[in-house]
C-alpha cells in the first residue's frame, strides 16, 4: 500500500508550483512510445511482428514493476538513508524474481525457445540467457531512473529558484522601506513645536510629510519608478530636515538632463541623502553644507552628494560612516537589482567633505 500511495502521489502531481510536474498521461505517452519502439526493433530482428507483440506484453509490465519499485521503494527507503549494500542487495533480488516469472511466461505462453537471439535454442534457464535479460532489464531501470531524477532536479531547481526570487523581492522590499524611523520621530516633534507656535509652517509641513509617507507606502511596492517621483521625495525630505537647523545649513540642489525619462529603484537615493543629514549635519558645528548634483545624459544618471565632515570635537561617528545603515543599504539594492555594468558607486573623503557619487543606468 505505500508503494502504491507513493506512485499514486507521484502520477497525480499537476506542477502547480513548477513547470516540471508530471501527470498521468505522462506515463501513458512515455511507455506507449517505448512499447511500440520496442516492439517494431525486436519484430524487424526476429522478422515476426506478432512474437515480438507477445513477448512484449510479457516483459513491458515487468519493466514497469521494476523501474517503480526501483524509484518509489529501493531509491527512498535505502539509497537515500545511505543504505548501499541493502539496495544493491535488493536490486539483484528484485532482478533475479523478475527473471524467473519473464522466464516461465515466455516459456508457457509464447514458446519453449525463450531466447531465439541467442546463439543457439535456449529451453531452459541458461546462464547466458539470464545474464542477457537481467542487463536488459538493468537498462530499462537505469533509463526511467535516469529521466526521473532529471525531472526532480528541474523541479527543485526551480523550486529553489522561485524560492530565492521571493527571498529576494522581500528583501528589497525591506531595503526600499529602510528609512530610519528617527527621522519621521525629529519631524513629529517639529510639526508639534509648529503647532503649539501656531506656525504658518505647519500645514505646509504636515502635507509634505504625507506625501513623503504617501510614497514610501506605494513607490516601493514597485520594482522602478519614474526619476522624478524619487527626486521629488528628496525634495520633499530635505524641507522636512530644513526645519531642523537653522541659517547655519547651507544646501546646494542642482538637476540637469532628461529627468523624465529615467527610471530608478524607488527609495535607491533617499538613504544617501538621509545619511548626509544623519553623519553630517546634526554631527556638525558651525557652519554645515550640504551639495546635492543630479545629472541625466545618455541614459545614465549620475548623483553627486556630498557633506561637511563633523568637526574634531564630534567625529565619534565617523568610524563608522562607510559601513552605515544607509550606505550598506545602497550598496545591497545595487546588488540585487542592477547588473554591475549597469552602476558604480564610489565613496571618499576629500577636502573635509564627505562624498558619494552614484553612476546608473535609468533607461
Amino acid at each position: 500500500m505505500q508503494v502504491n500511495n507513493k506512485v499514486g502521489e507521484f502520477l497525480g502531481r499537476t506542477g502547480s508550483s513548477s513547470n516540471y510536474g508530471v501527470k498521468y498521461w505522462h506515463h501513458i505517452v512515455f511507455w506507449g512510445l517505448y512499447f511500440l519502439f520496442n516492439t517494431l526493433r525486436w519484430s524487424s530482428i526476429h522478422n515476426d511482428f506478432f512474437y515480438s507483440l507477445k513477448t512484449n506484453m510479457i516483459g513491458f509490465p515487468i519493466h514497469m514493476i521494476l523501474a517503480y519499485f526501483n524509484v518509489y521503494f529501493l531509491m527512498p527507503k535505502l539509497v537515500y538513508t545511505q543504505k548501499y549494500f541493502m539496495y544493491t542487495l535488493g536490486i539483484v533480488l528484485s532482478l533475479f524474481i523478475m527473471l524467473l516469472v519473464k522466464y516461465n511466461l515466455t516459456y508457457y505462453l509464447v514458446s519453449n525457445d525463450v531466447w531465439p537471439e541467442g546463439p543457439e535454442a535456449t529451453t531452459s534457464l541458461t546462464f547466458g540467457y539470464a545474464v542477457q535479460t537481467m542487463i536488459g532489464e538493468v537498462y530499462v531501470i537505469s533509463f526511467f531512473t535516469a529521466i526521473k531524477l532529471t525531472i526532480d532536479w528541474l523541479r527543485e531547481s526551480s523550486k529553489l529558484h522561485d524560492l530565492e526570487r521571493r527571498q529576494l523581492q522581500t528583501e528589497l522590499r525591506f531595503l526600499r522601506s529602510q528609512v530610519s524611523p528617527h527621522f519621521f520621530f525629529n519631524t513629529l516633534n517639529n510639526i508639534y513645536s509648529l503647532t503649539l507656535e501656531k506656525s504658518d509652517k505647519a500645514p505646509e509641513v504636515i502635507l509634505k510629510l504625507s506625501e513623503l509617507m504617501r510614497y514610501l507606502l506605494y513607490a516601493t511596492k514597485k520594482r522602478k519608478q519614474p526619476l522624478t517621483n524619487e527626486i521629488e521625495c528628496i525634495q520633499n525630505y530635505i524641507d522636512l530636515e530644513r526645519i531642523r537647523f537653522d541659517d547655519s545649513l547651507k544646501i546646494d540642489m542642482h538637476i540637469s538632463g532628461d529627468i523624465n525619462s529615467g527610471k530608478i529603484a524607488p527609495m535607491l537615493l533617499v538613504p544617501l541623502v538621509e545619511n548626509c543629514f544623519k553623519h553630517g549635519a546634526s554631527k556638525n558645528i558651525g557652519e554645515m553644507r550640504i551639495a546635492i548634483d543630479l545629472e541625466v545624459l545618455d541614459g545614465f544618471m549620475t548623483f553627486k552628494i556630498s557633506n561637511t565632515i563633523p568637526n574634531a570635537n564630534n567625529k565619534t561617528d565617523l568610524p563608522t560612516r562607510s559601513g552605515g545603515i544607509g550606505l550598506s543599504n545602497v550598496k545591497k539594492r545595487l546588488e540585487l537589482g542592477y547588473d554591475k555594468s549597469d552602476y558604480n558607486l564610489s565613496i571618499f573623503e576629500e577636502n573635509n567633505m564627505f562624498n558619494a557619487i552614484l553612476k546608473l543606468k535609468v533607461i
